[in-house]
């Protein structure tokens, strides 16, 4: 059965989407499921008093015991272990498998370590606008700031990585000005979508429209520092391997859908959880005919070729 939502506002959340009969995906060579791996590149871009926050950064690998207002040079330290040793076993891995990555950067990041943004993207992997900060884009309180901010991040990325990048997903949610931001700045696609298994274009507040690429949250090493997620390598790979499976197994009953599998430089970096990486990559590489590996751009460009936006005349 489809539903549909006729009533629903422009502004309000659309909680039918797609109604229950997606378009068909038709992913290249007949995969039955899309699988993006993305990699966050946020080191150095989080809350700290050494860039001039008031208050450390309190998501990390341990609960943090300073009090706001003092410097947690113990918790930028476990952010640091990220670009100093994380990102290069993440590399080796993507390379050994021959797996091409989205990289959500953050702008400041981006700045502070500007060559190795150049190995990442040198290495085959796609650059992507993560924010200037590791903060959410609802916390901008006016449209021309958050412009700015935006624009000063894809300026800093193509200037490291000689690469302009066209997707964005920020920490938590965005302003009430982002989508149409994103729209007039001329990005291809928008990843802050956490609803829905396929790619589908979303409205900004203003009615206008841009791809939405969706993220998904449970797939994603952070749970490793949540109370509700992963422990050992066992439950992350056991996790993710049955959603591709679950995924793959819909695409062969005729519903090919996607799937995004992220991962963080601090975390999945460590010597304890890269073996998660690699045992995923190892199951994506058995089902090489039944999944397509792609970064996300490659998704988007497909996903607008096949189904572009189709504007009403009324």
């Amino acid at each position: 059965m489809t539903v549909s939502n006729p009533t629903r506002q422009p502004g309000a959340r659309d909680l039918v989407g797609y109604g229950g009969r997606p378009p068909f995906a038709a992913w290249p060579g007949g995969a039955k499921l899309a699988v993006s791996v993305c990699v966050n590149f946020e080191e150095g871009a989080e809350n700290s008093l050494e860039s001039g926050d008031p208050a450390g950064e309190a998501i990390g690998e341990v609960t943090t015991v300073i009090r706001p207002g003092v410097r947690d040079i113990g918790q930028e330290q476990l952010f640091a272990y990220g670009m100093r040793a994380g990102v290069w076993r993440i590399l080796d891995a993507l390379e050994r498998h021959a797996v091409p990555s989205t990289w959500w950067m953050c702008g400041h990041a981006v700045e502070r370590v500007p060559a190795i943004a150049r190995a990442v993207v040198a290495a085959g992997h796609e650059p992507a606008v993560h924010g200037w900060r590791w903060r959410p884009h609802s916390d901008f309180t006016d449209p021309d700031t958050e412009r700015a901010s935006i624009v000063r991040t894809v300026e800093t990325i193509e200037a490291a990585t000689g690469q302009r990048p066209t997707g964005f997903f920020c920490r938590g949610s965005q302003s009430a000005w982002t989508r149409d931001l994103l729209i007039d700045l001329g990005f291809g696609y928008d990843s802050n979508a956490l609803d829905d298994d396929l790619p589908y274009w979303a409205e900004s507040p203003t009615g206008r429209r841009i791809l939405a690429v969706p993220y998904c949250y449970d797939t994603n090493d952070m749970k490793y520092t949540h109370p509700n997620g992963f422990v050992t390598v066992g439950e992350f790979v056991e996790y993710v391997t049955g959603a591709i499976d679950a995924l793959v197994d819909e695409g062969n009953r005729g519903a090919p859908k996607m799937l995004t599998i992220s991962y963080h430089l601090r975390i999945a970096g460590r010597p304890a959880r890269i073996a998660a990486l690699s045992r995923v990559l190892d199951h994506l590489a058995a089902l090489r005919g039944d999944v397509w590996l792609a970064t996300r751009g490659e998704i988007a460009a497909h996903w607008r070729a096949l189904h572009p936006l189709v504007v009403s005349t009324g």
